[in-house]
Formats: C-alpha cells, sequence, structure tokens
C-alpha cells in the first residue's frame, strides 16, 4: 500500500469517526431538554389541573429514558476493560445524569409555577363573575359560586368598621358599603357580608384598626376576587366576628375579597407570571445543557474518548 492510499485510508477514517460522535453529541443536547420541555409543561398547565393522573403518566413514560441511558452504561461500565469493545461509554452515563437532572428539575419547576400561579388562575376561571353587585340588597348566599365581582357605582371599603385578627399573621377585613349620592355619607348596612381582606396590612387594634389592604385607597377600585384558600377564610371569619361585636353590626354570610380596580387582570396577571417563568426555565436550562455539553466534550477528548 503505497503513501497516498494510507493518507486516504486515515482521512476516511477520521471523517467516519466525526460522524459516528454527532449522534451521541445531539442526543447529549436535546434529548435531556426534550425530557425537561415535556415534564415541566405537563406540570405547570391545565392538565395537571384537569387530568392529574394523566399528567403524572407522561412524567412517568419521561423518565423512561433513564432506564435506558442507566442500563446502558451499566453495561458499558463493565465491558470498559474489554479491548474489543467498541462505542464510548461515558456518554451514555452523562445522558443518564443530565436526563435524570432534567426531570426532576422540570418537576419541580412545574409545580412551583402551577402550585402559586396557574392553579389559582384555574380555579377562578371556573368560577363566575357577577357584575353590578349592590351590597345593600345582594347577599352573600346569592353569590356562592363567585369568582370575580365588579360593583355598582359608590361602592367603597367602610374603614370605620375594619378589623384584624393575630394568629401568627395579621388577618385583616373592612365591609364594604354604600357612599350617599347626595350627602356622600356611607350608608348603614342590615347585614355587611362583603369584606375587602388582606394578610399583614393593618395595624392597630379594636376601634383604632388602620385598615391598608390592596387598593383600599384608589377611588376607582370597584371589583374585587374572591378569596378560595379555606385556612385564610377561617381567620377572616374570625375577625369579622370581632368586627361584629365590636361595632354591634351583622354579618350574615360573609364573602371575603382582594379589593382592586382590575379583577380580572389581577387573575390574568397570575397566567402571565406563569407562562413567563415557564418559558425562563426553558432558556435557562437549554443555555445549562449546551454549556454542560461543551464542558463533556472537552473532558472526554482530554480522556481520549470523543
Amino acid at each position: 500500500m503505497n503513501g497516498a492510499q494510507v493518507t486516504s485510508n486515515i482521512r476516511y477514517s477520521r471523517m467516519q469517526r466525526q460522524r459516528m460522535n454527532f449522534i451521541p453529541v445531539a442526543q447529549g443536547l436535546f434529548l435531556p431538554c426534550i425530557v425537561f420541555w415535556i415534564v415541566s409543561g405537563v406540570t405547570t398547565f391545565h392538565i395537571h389541573y384537569s387530568q392529574p393522573w394523566l399528567c403524572w403518566t407522561i412524567v412517568f413514560g419521561a423518565s423512561l429514558p433513564m432506564c435506558f441511558f442507566a442500563n446502558k452504561a451499566g453495561a458499558a461500565m463493565k465491558a470498559k476493560h474489554n479491548p474489543n469493545a467498541k462505542g464510548e461509554p461515558t456518554w451514555y452515563t452523562f445522558l443518564f445524569l443530565t436526563t435524570s437532572i432534567a426531570l426532576l428539575v422540570g418537576v419541580l419547576l412545574g409545580n412551583m409555577i402551577f402550585w402559586n400561579f396557574m392553579q389559582r388562575y384555574y380555579d377562578y376561571l371556573n368560577l363566575n363573575d357577577y357584575v353590578g353587585v349592590d351590597v345593600s340588597r345582594m347577599r352573600g348566599q346569592q353569590v356562592m359560586d363567585v369568582g370575580r365581582m365588579e360593583f355598582v357605582q359608590n361602592t367603597t371599603v367602610d374603614l370605620r368598621w375594619a378589623m384584624g385578627f393575630q394568629n401568627l399573621q395579621t388577618y385583616c377585613v373592612a365591609p364594604l358599603t354604600m357612599v350617599n349620592q347626595t350627602s356622600l355619607v356611607k350608608e348603614q348596612l342590615t347585614s355587611y357580608d362583603f369584606w375587602a381582606v388582606g394578610i399583614g396590612c393593618c395595624s392597630g387594634s379594636g376601634t383604632t384598626t388602620k385598615f391598608e389592604c390592596g387598593e383600599f385607597d384608589n377611588p376607582k377600585a370597584r371589583g374585587g376576587l374572591r378569596v378560595l384558600e379555606d385556612d385564610d377564610r377561617a381567620f377572616y371569619r374570625l375577625a369579622v366576628q370581632q368586627a361584629e361585636a365590636l361595632y354591634h353590626i351583622n354579618a350574615n354570610h360573609p364573602l371575603f375579597l382582594y379589593w382592586t380596580e382590575d379583577p380580572v387582570g389581577e387573575q390574568e396577571s397570575w397566567k402571565q407570571d406563569g407562562y413567563k417563568y415557564f418559558y425562563m426555565g426553558m432558556l435557562v436550562h437549554f443555555v445549562w445543557q449546551f454549556l454542560v455539553l461543551g464542558l463533556a466534550i472537552l473532558g472526554f477528548y482530554k480522556m481520549g474518548h470523543y
């Protein structure tokens, strides 16, 4: 064999090896990212809310590549000292580790976004809207399925009857009432069934309670989002009972609201935050995977595996 043939064979062998190595490199970049996108997506969005069994079935299915990579990595480690063994066993270990990390971080991130933003958004989406609510005429038991409310003109927070209940945190309440259009005097209602609330946003006690929750000082605020957390509602109810006893008012069926000018906008903000953090997570994970892959290629090259 002459020198030209030897050079040609060496060049062909190098080209062939580069083509063979491209597959694990592409797998090392995209497979963990795909697993991350799948598990974070299903645990973040509506499938987690409406069909949790299907959500976790998909997460389980996304974990199957880890079992495959773990099996391949284990078999390759056993054959590591075999001089006739082919392939690059370190790539299976890399894929197993990075896919496992992608699955774990994806599930954690998806659940964090879901419970902090999307679950609350979907809860309100399933409830009804009420517009033109008159607190002097309507009672709490008439709107048991409410999620968002828009009140009539001249509805305001009656700061005179504010109250706070202390239990590790301060649960603050103040009733909604009507302002007389001619005298601008707040009306005395037979039953205060609608209360603006908040946590840690009032000071003082008894008749000196200063209520500063939500958009209490916004003259354009005439809407509210109903409080859905059961634990919080129990403490707000205790605060209302204290107000009833101290101010000699009635609250036959109190509903608790986050007072705001734009309740629909508040609801949509949770959805927007959920999507924002989801896309940020996808980008950060892709960048991280790209950097880790680059370090792996460099390390394998120095070890003679690339």
